[in-house]
């Protein structure tokens, strides 16, 4: 495989990524009424887990545990922690505001990439760093208030547990190799473990079980969960996990729009501006080295 194609494989993979986990925030916005968040994430992780299970049954693949330590870590930080971090946050604070923080997730990438893989930023790299946090300030304007002290510190932290996760998640890449898909099944397997005592800790409402309720669950859970995860995993083992975790940004990007489209919640003239820069940034992280353009023909 050359690497134009790797790259564009990598962005094609990004690209669903980025789209099936859009969606998700419109799906979770519209069940808020049927059932409590943390129900919310443990049964869409059980029912990914099941999805996933029964592939890798079909494809014969390896039921073998993945390294064991690892594995857990990116289940911690990335599948439990940031899920319910997020969650609590936006228990107390604006949600518009409260998920855009949890977005700086790509910036925590940056700085644990740099101290556990020695993923020193390049030029590009910190052009496209200034660009996207310029943007997403423009987005969350500050200015205009967080929301409490406790929720904004809890979706920083949640942002940076993705971010820790995704570092995490490289480090596996390259020292064990594992299957995509037997990774993402245990991780999601962990995830139901860890997020099942917080639906015991916080007290949830009923679950109202309508047909909006299974179909929003459906999608969840096997699309922005088993699908979801199992392409961002591999996206992971293709490219660095500094680009990985920029290209993350197109998620609040699009959710903004998609809010726009189906919500009726227009964005304001400086949110506009800061997704034209978001969106730069991810051009100049994603666009191929000088290296790579020599290499065609």
């Amino acid at each position: 495989m050359t690497s134009e194609s790797s790259d564009r494989g990598a962005l094609l993979l990004m690209g669903l990524t980025v789209s099936f986990w859009s969606v998700s925030w419109i799906v979770m916005k519209f069940m808020t009424v049927y059932i409590g968040p943390f129900d919310l994430v443990m049964m869409r992780y059980i029912l990914a887990f099941a999805v996933l299970f029964v592939l890798l049954l079909v494809t014969r693949q390896s039921l073998r545990f993945p390294p064991f330590m690892l594995t857990l870590g990116i289940a911690v930080f990335q599948t439990a922690a940031f899920q319910c971090l997020a969650q609590l946050a936006l228990m107390s604070g604006g949600a518009g505001h409260v998920v855009m923080l949890t977005y700086t997730m790509p910036f925590w990438v940056v700085l644990f990439a740099w101290v556990l893989l020695n993923e020193r930023p390049k030029v590009r790299h910190v052009v496209a760093f200034v660009l996207a946090g310029l943007g997403l300030v423009a987005v969350i304007a500050p200015w205009q208030g967080l929301g409490t002290l406790t929720s904004s510190l809890l979706a920083l932290a949640g942002g940076a547990c993705w971010g820790l996760g995704t570092v995490l998640a490289k480090i596996m890449m390259q020292r064990h190799s594992p299957g995509v898909l037997n990774l993402t099944t245990w991780q999601m397997f962990l995830g139901v473990v860890l997020v099942w005592p917080m639906t015991l800790i916080i007290p949830q409402p009923p679950i109202l079980w309508e047909p909006q309720l299974i179909l929003g669950i459906s999608y969840m859970a096997v699309i922005a969960s088993a699908g979801g995860w199992w392409l961002w995993l591999s996206v992971v083992q293709r490219v660095s996990a500094t680009v990985a975790g920029m290209s993350a940004l197109g998620v609040p990007v699009v959710t903004v729009i998609l809010a726009w489209l189906i919500l009726s919640e227009q964005p304001t003239g400086l949110e506009l501006i800061g997704i034209t820069l978001i969106m730069v940034g991810l051009v100049v992280i994603n666009r191929p080295t000088k290296r790579r353009r020599a290499s065609l023909p």
